[in-house]
């Protein structure tokens, strides 16, 4: 008997998996630009005002590996609706939180709702397009998940600024209680998948919830706390590295395991995660330094930056369907391939920003990168996903994504350790050139002196406004030159994951295979 499923509209389906994501998506982001309205509002100190991302983040991380899992001990269209319920409640609870541990407590159960969502909508895609189809099928969920990094800032600062940071989270409402209605009506469970009585995995889970939790903390917190030489830091890393040794036992010697290890088996399937964590790496990371590239530097404001990044996404937009077609007659690995190529070209050409560009010379790097990144994340799922069981294919989803959340989370927090480092060794260069013996030097302190003098200025306050004046400029040459390191290295991280491209299977047209 044929399922279900197979009788509704794939467009209905589309559209209904693709609310919860877009929704989900946003709110990773949104909340960003509101942080200094929040820590006005609820009088709370700029370390504890992070934590409003930090626990979003981290409850995210420890569901989205467990998705597979709950979706066959509880039905995966029940499971469904029952997330898009919680994260639309959670999401009015947050708008309403009185006080900042209120606020964290509801955002930790938005992540936990919302970690599901993209996977399970992933997964359903998946199975909804026939196969040859399935490169469509990713571009359309593709464009659904550049969506959100695009309108989140803009949406979150708009709303901030023109009505309150509470409404960054009650617009969630509405979209969920369409997404509900939808999912009601249009989603059915595969016949495969049936719900059934299985052993709780309570070691797996707990061991899951500590390890991720406690790397994520890591990751969020390491360059504020000064990384190892800090024992919050140096805890949480033993405690994240012992737990997650104790749930690779677990979860390979239980029958019924919360996160199927036994997949990275399959060799495709294993090279396909690590290339998605390098690529996590290097779009985060690139994606983080470029605002603050804008906003430190060239004072640009937010509404600026978001201009220079807008483009790049629209870029990513516009090829991705064209991507997944090219998919359904080409082999993905070529697309996935070029895609590293442009990746790294466009990092190379961010490596020559200048303190003199002007906002054309960041807008071409980022549209170059916009259609690098099209063309690895289509095809790279596909192709990763291709050899995977359908009865299998929420557990993958859920791995998968959760790489790609812990490589940006690795990648953000490499950049934000090496910004600082570089940026104080380029200083130390720099102001050995500032010397009685340098020519350029005294000159150019002479014309500053001489400048602030015929402004009224006294002379010795003229000699320290012209010193400091010089030390400003020193300040934004290192900083320029540790920004221009740190893109050369991400365009090498691009390059570097190339060869792991032979490691993946050539997709053929069959589709996820079944189980026997």
């Amino acid at each position: 008997m044929p399922d279900k499923v197979q009788t509704i509209n794939k467009w209905l389906i589309t559209i209904t998996v693709m609310l919860p994501t877009i929704m989900e998506i946003v709110d990773t982001s949104v909340a960003n630009v509101a942080l200094p309205h929040m820590q006005g509002s609820l009088n709370a100190g700029t370390d504890e005002v992070t934590w409003v991302l930090t626990s979003y983040l981290v409850s995210n991380a420890i569901v989205l590996p467990m998705t597979g899992w709950l979706s066959r001990v509880f039905g995966r269209k029940r499971f469904l609706i029952t997330c898009i319920v919680l994260f639309t409640i959670a999401s009015f609870l947050c708008g309403a939180a009185p006080n900042l541990a209120t606020l964290i407590f509801f955002r930790i159960l938005q992540g936990a709702a919302g970690g599901a969502l993209i996977p399970i909508s992933q997964a359903i895609l998946m199975e909804t397009f026939p196969p040859k189809e399935q490169g469509m099928a990713m571009a359309i969920f593709g464009v659904g998940a550049m969506f959100g990094p695009i309108v989140g800032p803009a949406l979150g600062g708009w709303i901030t600024d023109n009505l309150s940071w509470r409404w960054i989270f009650y617009i969630n409402i509405p979209i969920g209680i369409v997404a509900v209605i939808m999912a009601k009506y249009f989603i059915f469970d595969p016949s495969y998948l049936k719900r059934g009585k299985m052993a709780i995995d309570y070691w797996g889970l707990a061991l899951l919830t500590i390890s991720l939790g406690a790397l994520q903390v890591v990751l969020d917190k390491g360059q504020q706390e000064d990384w190892f030489n800090s024992s919050f830091i140096v805890g949480c890393s033993v405690l994240s590295v012992l737990a997650l040794i104790a749930l690779i036992y677990v979860e390979l010697t239980h029958e019924h395991p919360i996160v199927n290890l036994r997949l990275f088996k399959n060799v495709s399937f294993s090279a396909g995660n690590f290339i998605m964590f390098f690529v996590g790496f290097c779009l985060y990371s690139s994606i983080m330094l470029i605002p603050l590239f804008l906003q430190t530097l060239m004072g640009y404001n937010a509404t600026m930056a978001g201009m220079v990044l807008a483009p790049g996404g629209v870029a990513t937009l516009i090829a991705m369907p064209f991507v997944g077609a090219v998919i359904q007659r080409y082999d993905g690995r070529w697309v996935v391939f070029t895609g590293l190529l442009i990746g790294a070209w466009s990092m190379f050409l961010m490596q020559g920003f200048t303190l003199e560009a002007s906002y054309w010379d960041f807008v071409w790097p980022r549209v170059i990168l916009g259609l690098g990144l099209a063309m690895i994340f289509v095809p790279l799922t596909t192709v990763t996903l291709a050899t995977i069981p359908r009865e299998e294919m929420g557990n993958a989803t859920g791995i998968f994504n959760l790489l790609r959340n812990i490589g940006g989370s690795v990648g953000i927090a490499i950049a934000a350790t090496m910004l600082s480092r570089y940026a104080q060794f380029y200083q130390n260069t720099l102001v050995g050139h500032i010397t009685p013996y340098n020519p350029a030097a005294q000159g150019k302190l002479a014309a500053l002196k001489q400048a602030a003098m015929l402004r009224g200025v006294d002379a010795v306050t003229a000699t320290k406004s012209s010193l400091a004046a010089v030390y400003g400029m020193v300040m934004r040459q290192a900083g320029m030159l540790a920004y221009n390191r740190i893109f050369w290295i991400v365009g090498l991280a691009f390059l570097g994951i190339i060869p792991f491209l032979l490691l993946l299977k050539k997709r053929d047209n069959k589709g996820p295979v079944a189980l026997h």
